[in-house]
């Protein structure tokens, strides 16, 4: 009796049943057809044959052959925020007609994913200040992974560098609630080291405005302790008329919780939130927020990029400068 792997269809086996070339099924089968102008109805024949074959890739062997994973990782601290939900469908959908799989890396562990697989590009949302972390950043990439980082501080050594000008432009936010508001709160997932706090504190100070305590609530870094830290703040008697949010997950979170609270937004209460994801564009009221326009279409090119015509390429850097986008929440 043959045996199982005997048994296995292969590629040229999948050829003969739909009638066309190797290279035909194997360009269908991995995703690629669309840049080989193979016609729609012939792509159909050839996934035919193989599901009538029960032809599987063996994506193990593949990765031998020819050093491809067809994985794209996406690191991503904070998977319940909206900008990291965005990210994923924007990337997921770019790579895809390439043969490729978006995966996410759960609480931005890459490092550990890293020393145990090499993808074909990996796109990391955030890396610390640590020297040791950066040493190991720089060793991965000079051993042939394929990098895109988010920082505003690292400089490209073998990999490319998103830079936001979020830094500077957080203030915008700020000033713009200033301009109709005296009492001006902030939610927040830190108080310190944390440079989108900073431009709240700056910017009031700047203005002559009092800091006061009562007016700032650090939340944990879900939607739901969000949710639970703009019900305190919006609770207090002297609650603030205007409330800056360090993420749009924040500022979502809070008009929720006027909502409940039966607090008008914008006319009793207006909110700004930080980064413009598409699910603050259409809350209602949308959201207004600082942040950078397209950037999710632009951070997928950058990775396509990397997977087309600039594999290999030496690291570069790609500013995407925020500004503030006013929408009904303010």
């Amino acid at each position: 009796m043959s045996s199982p792997l005997a048994e296995r269809p292969t590629l040229r086996m999948v050829a003969k049943e739909a009638g066309v070339s190797v290279a035909t099924v194997s360009y269908v089968l991995s995703g690629r057809h669309r840049s080989h102008t193979i016609k729609d109805s012939t792509a159909d024949r050839v996934r035919e044959a193989a599901s009538r074959l029960g032809y599987r890739r063996n994506d193990a062997a593949r990765a031998i052959r020819t050093g491809k994973s067809d994985l794209v990782l996406l690191s991503l601290n904070v998977l319940a925020d909206p900008w990291s939900q965005a990210v994923a469908a924007t990337v997921s959908t770019a790579v895809s007609p390439l043969g490729k799989t978006a995966l996410i890396v759960a609480d931005g562990d890459w490092r550990t994913v890293l020393a145990n697989r090499t993808p074909d590009v990996i796109f990391i949302d955030s890396i610390k200040p640590d020297p040791e972390q950066i040493a190991e950043l720089e060793a991965f990439a000079a051993q042939g992974v394929q990098i895109v980082a988010f920082s505003e501080t690292l400089e490209p050594q073998g990999f490319d560098v998103i830079r936001s000008g979020a830094e500077p432009r957080c203030h915008l936010a700020v000033e713009h609630l200033l301009e109709h508001h005296d009492r001006v709160g902030a939610l927040t997932s830190r108080t310190t080291g944390f440079a989108r706090f900073d431009a709240y504190v700056n910017t009031l100070r700047a203005a002559g405005k009092p800091i006061s305590s009562d007016h700032i609530e650090v939340f944990e870094q879900h939607p739901e302790g969000a949710y639970r830290a703009a019900m305190a703040l919006l609770s207090k008697p002297d609650r603030p008329t205007g409330l800056y949010c360090t993420t749009d997950f924040a500022a979502i979170a809070a008009v929720r919780a006027a909502h409940r609270l039966r607090i008008d937004v914008p006319g009793d209460l207006a909110i700004v939130g930080v980064g413009n994801t598409p699910e603050g564009e259409h809350l209602d009221p949308s959201l207004s927020t600082v942040g950078p326009v397209g950037f999710n279409e632009a951070l997928a090119r950058i990775i396509v990029s990397r997977l087309t015509d600039r594999e290999g390429a030496p690291g570069e850097v790609f500013d995407f400068p925020w500004q503030l986008i006013v929408r009904e929440s303010s």
